[in-house]
């Protein structure tokens, strides 16, 4: 075992090295992992626990506190999964004899169903931009983009102009851990793309390596800096929902199934590693058909 007095945080900072070198896990699937951590070795140093004196009902205690501290769902299953595996990674590196997480279970995440917009309202969204405007044409391009390939922003903002054929109609997105798939682009995104790429892109600058969307200075998209973007324009089309760009993620998704896609070629789309992630999209084309059977069946 390890020298017990070795610090929290150098373990900390040696299994976040381990999840990207090793894993191969995307940059942000590790600061997610490192803030929920972040927030572990806090407890522990609020606790006065010692790596010795770290043991379950610790764990168990911080989970809970983290629980009544109103966390989603599907942030607890994230911080559950993160405390597993830090904690086996602690085992395995000599800090610790014995795995005090090895017991706890992940909370279901399948009451947390993601929020879709229906068709209606992302016609309403996309048609928001000033396409008299080159920023407007761009922006309709983005949008398009992401709900015609359901796209993370991570991975819109990372296009470059190589990776998308027109022609043919799909793009090469490279996304969690640099895993590459090809996704289809349908007509319509196909074409806003092609429109922006001969009366706006060369504008703001053609060199090599750049992303396919620059802002009007050159650059590339932050992901915070296309939320902003999106956030204005869904204001613009009147959603009175909640938006985000991972909405038309779920949107995507749903609408495919809604229309009779398999779920395999929805799981291949999205870049999901396996199908029960896919899975919770069925689920919200279950609840939606409910609700309009209850809605407008005479006996219902």
């Amino acid at each position: 075992m390890r020298n017990p007095a070795s610090s929290p945080g150098d373990a900390l900072r040696l299994f976040l090295e381990y999840l990207a070198v090793e894993k191969g896990l995307a940059q942000n699937t590790i600061l997610a992992y490192a803030r929920d951590l972040g927030k572990f070795l806090n407890f522990v140093k609020r606790e006065r626990l010692s790596w010795a004196g770290l043991n379950e009902e610790a764990v168990i205690k911080f989970v809970h506190q983290e629980s009544r501290a109103g966390l989603s769902p599907r942030s607890m299953a994230r911080l559950v999964s993160a405390l597993k595996s830090f904690c086996k990674f602690l085992v395995l590196s000599g800090f610790l004899k014995k795995n005090p997480a090895s017991h706890l279970s992940t909370p279901s995440t399948w009451l947390a169903l993601p929020k879709v917009l229906t068709v209606k309202e992302v016609e309403d969204l996309l048609r928001a931009p000033d396409e008299n405007k080159a920023q407007g044409l761009r922006d309709r391009a983005m949008l398009e983009v992401l709900y015609a390939s359901g796209l993370r922003v991570s991975e819109l903002v990372a296009l470059k102009p190589a990776d998308v054929n027109l022609n043919e109609g799909f793009l090469i997105c490279r996304g969690k851990g640099g895993k590459e798939r090809i996704v289809p682009l349908g007509r319509e995104a196909c074409g806003h793309v092609g429109r922006y790429l001969r009366e706006v892109r060369t504008r703001l600058g053609s060199g090599p390596g750049q992303p396919l969307f620059l802002t009007r200075r050159g650059k590339g998209f932050t992901r915070q800096g296309f939320w902003k973007l999106l956030k204005a324009y869904a204001g613009k089309a009147g959603l009175a929902a909640r938006i985000s760009p991972h909405i038309l993620r779920h949107s995507f998704a749903t609408h495919l199934l809604e229309r009779g896609a398999d779920l395999r070629s929805v799981q291949l789309m999205l870049g999901h590693s396996q199908i029960t992630t896919t899975q919770i999209y069925t689920h919200v084309s279950r609840e939606r058909l409910r609700r309009v059977y209850d809605q407008f069946h005479p006996r219902a």
